[in-house]
């Protein structure tokens, strides 16, 4: 089919940015990223797992290929108590390729530099202030002065979205789940490899989880309760050493191999992630124009495992519609494809973040795995055509 829409303004180049460049290109649309930092976010975050399902959406649009030369081979998690005793497994279904364990920073990197290769550039420099629905087109403006038009603008800005506040001003807020991140890789963790397995303990000080690859490399993650919320830049204000400190002196005796790991791990190696968020259901994902993917919409903790998976599957499924319909019935095709599975996998993670913040009011004999068969198994048709739906005539929460 011919597309309706020629031209679109991605703002934000991170994965989601990169990725809905790539799909849109696909699709048969001009798509131009825009980002607001100055400089490209290398090393930035922890690490990640990209589900079957993520990667399938990514070989929907021919990227497959990026994930499986950057990430390692992960076939699922295993849940303890603090004293070691087994809770249980996340697995894959077997017919499924495995999820990949890949640091933020190189899928970043991979996909940027995959975009770049097809000839979509990034700009960065372009902080989106203000943005205009002409009619026929939209108008962005950027703190420095400039404007840009095209047919449609995809707010792909993360978290603390400008676009979603385009979009709706009344839009809800992140929310802090009560936790803060870190990680550390290791090149040399002392420990036999896990399997292709992520290890996670839940001990009375937080949740710990670790992963060793075949030649004793790896890394881990932590999720630390901390009642009082703080920005990524406020946590970043205590040094790595005191906050290694604190890590060693919390898993102290509990989730071993904790306090080896930790032992282990240089100052200059912790990755301080900072805040774990989630988004409220957001009432309106599009407005005239203007439309949201990722994180701007759906920002899942990543306890869901499933964050950077839910960008690309938006991404991918957005570009559909748009390839087969007007802007105005692709946005809401769009919206009817993915908000309730989104929802459904943040309330999910919601639930286990509640766990992880509170250890005390939920035992960890309770902290079962819940079968996550219906996330991994889905699947894209790329080739198969979107069809008009009907529009939602009032807003509703969806509830797991």
């Amino acid at each position: 089919m011919t597309s309706h829409i020629r031209t679109a303004l991605v703002i934000g180049g991170g994965i989601a940015g990169s990725t809905t460049a790539m799909a849109l290109q696909r699709a048969g649309v001009e798509a131009r990223v825009r980002e607001a930092y100055h400089v490209t976010a290398d090393g930035i975050g922890g690490g990640l797992s990209l589900a079957p399902n993520g990667v399938n959406a990514l070989d929907a649009i021919g990227a497959g290929d990026v994930i499986r030369r950057v990430g390692t081979p992960m076939r699922g998690t295993v849940l303890h108590s603090a004293d070691g005793e087994p809770l249980g497994e996340i697995t894959l279904p077997a017919d499924l390729p495995p999820s990949r364990f890949v640091w933020r920073g190189a899928l970043y990197r991979a996909l940027y530099d995959e975009a770049t290769r097809r000839g979509i550039r990034t700009r960065h420099g372009k902080r989106l202030v203000a943005a205009e629905d002409t009619g026929d087109g939209v108008t962005a403006r950027f703190d420095d002065g400039t404007e840009e038009s095209a047919d449609i603008l995809i707010g792909t800005d993360g978290i603390r979205s400008t676009v979603r506040a385009l979009v709706d001003p009344a839009a809800p807020s992140p929310q802090y789940a009560g936790l803060l991140g870190f990680a550390a890789p290791l090149a040399e963790t002392g420990l036999p490899g896990t399997g292709g397995r992520l290890h996670v303990g839940y001990g009375p000080a937080g949740s710990f989880g670790h992963l060793v690859h075949a030649d004793g490399s790896g890394g881990w993650f932590v999720n630390l309760p901390h009642p009082e919320p703080l920005t990524l830049a406020e946590a970043r204000r205590t040094s790595p050493e005191r906050w290694l400190d604190r890590l060693r002196e919390a898993f102290a005796g509990h989730c071993a191999p904790a306090a080896d790991l930790l032992a282990r791990t240089e100052a200059a190696d912790l990755l301080i992630t900072g805040p774990l968020e989630t988004m409220p259901p957001v009432p309106t994902w599009s407005r005239g124009r203007m439309v949201l993917v990722g994180d701007a919409v759906h920002a899942a903790s990543p306890s869901s495992g499933q964050g950077a998976s839910q960008a690309v599957e938006s991404s991918v499924q957005l570009a559909r519609c748009l390839r087969d319909l007007p802007y105005d019935q692709a946005f809401t095709a769009y919206e009817g494809l993915r908000r309730a599975r989104v929802e459904r996998i943040i309330a999910l993670a919601a639930r286990t973040n509640a766990s992880k913040a509170s250890p005390l009011a939920r035992p960890a004999r309770d902290l079962k795995p819940e079968p996550l068969d219906w996330q991994f198994t889905h699947r894209i048709d790329w080739e198969a055509p979107v069809l008009p739906s009907e529009p939602a005539l009032e807003f509703h929460s969806k509830s797991a």
